[in-house]
């Protein structure tokens, strides 16, 4: 069975504590991972926080070890442990950041990994290192050479994407039409079929406007642009319920009445989510050619190296990345 990349994150963040608790879990799943990074910086946490493990370096080809407690890791960067400070990066941890991902990612169009999970990076220390992503998913988005991808965010009672997702609230109306709307219909019930083998997925579109605009009194992006693109899926074999007043839809879904919820904007559909998921949840990136999954939280630098961050996203995404694999294996 091939192995899942898991890459470290950023050093100065909770990512190399997460893998670290993870991995010498009594309750690990036996899913094969390979740690993309840096074995002095998990050595450093590992000592820190009086974890009882041991690393060696992996190489493509090479059995992983078959002792719970010796961790693989595809060496990719080899940073001073002097340079390592819980809650501060600087220019040479963010490099080493990078460093991982862009290695990880070649593994996988090398068929080294069967996909990749990632640790959280912080968007300050992607542009410190000499990246100018946005964010990690452009990043990933553009090594895989693709112009659009879309976030899922996962978990077992509600799944959501969303339409717009790192832009003021004032810009929302504008940044919406009909066009987009479609491709993104398109691509999660796709993802639902593929990815999560659902075989008809139901589908929810949250409206924009409270009360799904009521007949045009709180707005028309529902009339003008949402209904629109929902008769142009539905053309294309692709059967979508809504638009529904967002203060509603999120009930009905973590019921089970629908597989996922299609949000308007970011804030609109990760409250609820994170609400439900705030420990388990996976963010998934969609449209790529690859298997990416991610925590749903951020490097927390605040909490980094005490010991107290929790692993449990980090088992939700590396379980789901597995099943995604196997998954698209199946199609």
């Amino acid at each position: 069975m091939q192995a899942l990349a898991v890459t470290m994150g950023c050093p100065a963040g909770i990512g190399p504590e997460i893998i670290l608790k993870y991995v010498t879990s009594a309750n690990k799943q036996k899913i094969p991972v390979v740690i993309v990074g840096d074995i002095n910086v998990l050595e450093y946490y590992a000592a820190k926080l009086s974890i009882s493990c041991s690393f060696i370096p992996w190489i493509p080809g090479n059995e992983l070890p078959h002792e719970k407690s010796t961790i693989p890791v595809y060496v990719t960067s080899n940073l001073a442990k002097d340079k390592i400070t819980p809650g501060s990066f600087s220019k040479e941890t963010s490099i080493a950041m990078v460093e991982a991902i862009l290695q990880a990612v070649k593994g996988i169009q090398n068929n080294y990994f069967s996909g990749i999970c990632t640790c959280p990076i912080s968007k300050e220390a992607l542009q410190l290192s000499g990246q100018h992503y946005p964010g990690h998913t452009e990043m990933l988005a553009d090594l895989c050479k693709v112009n659009s991808q879309v976030m899922m965010m996962a978990g077992d009672s509600l799944k959501v994407t969303l339409a717009t997702i790192h832009c003021a609230v004032a810009e929302i109306p504008s940044l919406l039409n009909s066009e987009s709307l479609l491709e993104l219909f398109q691509t999660t019930w796709q993802s639902l079929r593929q990815d999560f083998n659902i075989s008809r997925p139901k589908i929810a579109v949250a409206a924009l406007n409270p009360h799904a605009s009521e007949g045009g009194m709180f707005g028309d992006e529902e009339q003008r642009i949402i209904v629109p693109a929902m008769k142009n899926a539905a053309s294309l074999g692709i059967p979508l319920q809504g638009p529904f007043p967002p203060d509603t839809v999120f009930f009905k879904a973590n019921k089970g009445e629908y597989d996922a919820v299609i949000c308007m904007y970011h804030d609109q559909g990760l409250i609820p989510f994170k609400l439900l998921h705030f420990d388990d949840g996976v963010n998934v990136t969609l449209g790529l050619p690859i298997v990416r999954t991610s925590v749903d939280h951020g490097t927390a630098y605040d909490i980094a190296g005490q010991g107290i961050a929790s692993p449990n996203s980090l088992q939700a995404a590396i379980t789901m990345a597995h099943s995604i694999c196997k998954n698209r294996k199946k199609a």
